[in-house]
């Protein structure tokens, strides 16, 4: 049989997902005396705790004890990096819903009623709620900090033409569809093991060791799936493990808590809404000759991972395009609400939707096609002359393809003809508009602290030629378990059914990285892949020596081990090496080559390659209410040489649409005392299936693969579709295009039907 390589398997729990027979983490079972939690939550956005009074919490039914700072023995910590996130308020509340004392009790219902009987006192204190507060009152969690090439300042006195603008960008709540979990089961001497809704069960050791004060070899963690995650549940699933972790050692039985929705919302951080501004210099043919951005982002009260988003965001402020002079400031602002976290594209979406926004302002300005102006900025594409131009950051664009991607999508996708023919419409259909853009991403592929580019495996074979395999990634529903399986199959020619998909578990595979940054693949597949090949090459050694074959003749495929001129089954060849006693058990290793990072000069090459991909969005506005629809999306995404085209598809589709909904109808709205209105899926709407576009196309650009040295010459896919959404709000932009004497409106993110209809009346004035 051939390869399951490369081809469209399904997901590896497709089956139990829509029967509602996958286990999450809340699905495990549970003993009847085991405890659940409820957070008692802070009520203001700042203030002193002046007093805590927990005596009616303590005697309501079923309560078996609180928990507060003072339990904690160790560190009162859930940050991921900085120590700047209690567990519980000390002396201070920093934000409205952080969390205060917890009630643990024999049920979820005896434990959340009971939460409402405490009695706290505040002494208030003035909130800082946005970046222009924080702004305002210099409330910043670090100085701005600066990245420079060229020399901007001259050039953008040289430039023929010059513009300046802005845009507002909102957060996006993650909703997954599974809240945040964690269930801990004490252990002997100190020890406990939890399962938890987790990106990074080894940072989920750490903290909660940290907290417990004891060793992280006494605490083991296990995931075995996600109900999604987006990078929600990189840093934010440490609060609800090290408060499980905690009650559970208290009180010497298992202890579970889960979020519910509106908790959820409140308690966890968001992608980091921005504000950008930006100076460019450019002349009469639209080539961008200098520019400088000004990025300003709400982190929220503590840095959580927003030093490296805010990075991330200044590595893609130039997107796809090539521009000799180029500053970037970052400024991170400190506010009063919970600390914004990792969201899928890690800043870059925010970086990049800036760059959008200059190249449409320059097309309005000089009266251009928008796509002319974006391809005579692209950087070139690798079989340029020059060899490749450097980034803002000086890592060389040596794999671009953006050019001949983006010029083959404009043909397919008939976007010339399309646009002549919904400027003629708009023409003569003064109320209902259309619109269409069609922009492009460069991503980087790596994360930016070089340290976290690594990954490991273990690999069994048993004697009936099945095999065992885990590895430090954590599958939240995008298939990176299925993938791996298909590589690990494909190592030893076996089919992806004899592997059997393990849950990731701390005690397997130590010290992993978050699954994060797209990586997932390219890290554990590697990882995989060197650990197939210490089996294969023990299990060649012996069998070549028993046949007396030559070893280089000795090869595994089609179920079978081909040793010269002989063929035995995969089954029988693993009988025979463990009865050879030979190591069928081993360990794979990766680590990201050629890559390197000085965050202080911001200056490197951060990324070991770029993923390219481009896509056509048209719209239709309604300019009397506002109301608008995707009339139809063609996607043209580079994802190398695909392990497996029907997830890579998914996550094309899947990122696209999660885009689309964080640019047009998620808006998060908190009230001036700092309370998360859109709470709820009453409130906060993410895209539907009526949201989807009528005509969407998805194709896989055929590039040959990747020219890096990634697993099976592929490339992620979990991120950059995601910024493929920009063209949704390039197009909404060209759809109300001239409608006044501001030619080109200044729409801002989300562009919901209320924020197109104030704009609209905005410009008739």
């Amino acid at each position: 049989m051939s390869s399951d390589l490369h081809k469209p398997i399904a997901h590896d729990s497709a089956a139990l997902y829509v029967t509602g027979a996958a286990k999450f983490t809340d699905d495990i079972s549970f003993p009847e005396d085991g405890l659940h939690i409820a957070l008692g939550l802070s009520s203001v956005a700042h203030g002193k705790l002046v007093s805590i009074d927990l005596e009616e919490v303590l005697k309501a039914d079923g309560v078996v004890c609180c928990l507060t700072a003072e339990d904690i023995k160790g560190k009162n910590d859930a940050s991921p990096i900085f120590g700047d996130d209690p567990v519980f308020a000390d002396g201070l509340v920093s934000y409205h819903g952080q969390s205060i004392f917890a009630v643990v009790a024999g049920s979820a219902k005896q434990a959340r009623m009971a939460a409402l009987k405490a009695q706290i006192v505040y002494e208030e204190l003035p909130a800082i709620l946005t970046i222009d507060d924080a702004i305002a009152q210099n409330s910043l969690l670090r100085p701005p900090h600066h990245k420079e090439t060229g020399d901007v300042d001259r050039g953008l006195l040289a430039a023929p033409r010059r513009l300046q603008g802005r845009i507002k960008i909102g957060g996006q709540e993650h909703f997954y569809l599974e809240g945040q979990a964690a269930i801990a089961l004490p252990g002997e001497a100190a020890e406990v093991h939890l399962h938890v809704s987790s990106q990074h069960p080894t940072e989920i050791q750490h903290k909660v060791a940290e907290a417990l004060g004891i060793g992280f070899h006494q605490v083991s963690v296990q995931v075995r799936r996600m109900g999604g995650a987006f990078g929600g549940k990189e840093s934010q699933a440490n609060l609800p493990a090290i408060i499980a972790a905690l009650a559970a050692v208290k009180t010497g039985k298992p202890a579970k808590l889960v979020y519910d929705r509106d908790e959820d919302m409140r308690v966890t951080g968001k992608r980091h809404d921005f504000q950008i501004s930006y100076d460019v210099g450019f002349n009469d043919e639209g080539r961008i000759l200098a520019l400088n951005v000004a990025q300003f982002l709400r982190c929220g009260m503590s840095f959580d991972l927003s030093l490296a988003i805010a990075d991330r965001a200044m590595m893609h402020a130039e997107n796809a395009y090539f521009i000799p002079d180029m500053r970037t400031t970052s400024t991170l602002c400190k506010t009063h609400t919970p600390s914004n976290t990792a969201f899928r594209g890690f800043g870059g979406p925010q970086g990049i939707m800036g760059m959008e926004r200059v190249i449409d302002d320059i097309a309005a300005t000089l009266g251009l096609d928008p796509l002319i102006v974006r391809q005579r900025n692209f950087y070139p594409d690798k079989d340029a002359s020059d060899g490749g131009k450097p980034t803002p950051y000086g890592q060389p664009v040596t794999d671009c393809i953006i050019g001949q991607l983006a010029d083959k999508l404009a043909r397919d996708a008939h976007y010339h003809e399309r646009r002549k023919e919904i400027v003629k419409w708009n023409e003569g259909h003064p109320i209902l508009r259309r619109g269409i853009a069609l922009t492009p991403v460069k991503f980087g592929i790596s994360f930016n602290k070089t340290m976290l580019n690594q990954a490991g495996a273990l690999v069994h074979i048993y004697t009936d030629g099945t095999i065992h395999l885990n590895h430090g990634g954590t599958e939240m529903g995008q298939g990176l378990f299925t993938k791996i399986a298909q590589i690990c199959g494909d190592a030893f020619g076996v089919p992806i059914d004899k592997v059997a998909i393990t849950p990731t578990h701390t005690g397997k595979v130590p010290n992993s990285s978050a699954t994060a940054a797209s990586s997932g693949t390219d890290l554990n597949g590697m990882a995989t892949a060197a650990a197939a090949e210490t089996l294969k090459a023990r299990m060649a050694t012996y069998l070549a020596a028993q046949y007396q074959a030559d070893v280089a003749r000795v090869r595994f495929a089609d179920e079978k081990v081909y040793v010269g001129d002989e063929a035995i089954s995969f089954a029988k060849a693993a009988m025979m090496c463990w009865q050879g006693r030979i190591s069928l058990s081993a360990t794979g290793f990766y680590a990201t080559p050629d890559i390197h990072w000085d965050p202080d000069k911001a200056k490197g090459a951060p990324f070991y390659y770029f993923a390219y991909g481009a896509a056509v969005t048209e719209v239709a506005v309604d300019r009397l209410t506002g109301e608008n629809r995707l009339l139809r999306v063609d996607i043209l995404h580079d994802v190398g040489r695909s392990i497996n085209p029907a997830l890579d598809r998914g996550q094309i589709e899947g990122g696209f649409i999660q885009g689309a909904g964080w640019l047009t109808t998620e808006e998060l709205v908190y009230g001036k005392d700092g309370r998360l209105q859109t709470h709820a899926p009453a409130t906060y709407k993410i895209p539907a299936c009526s949201d989807r576009p009528a005509i969407l196309n998805i194709d896989l650009f055929e590039s040959g693969g990747n020219p890096a040295h990634t697993i099976h010459k592929s490339k992620a896919v979990g991120e950059p579709p995601f910024m493929l959404a920009a063209s949704v709000h390039s197009a909404l932009r060209h759809a109300i295009e001239g409608l006044a004497e501001e030619r080109m409106p200044n729409l801002d993110a989300p562009a919901t039907a209320e924020q197109l209809l104030m704009t609209l009346k905005g410009m008739a004035r």
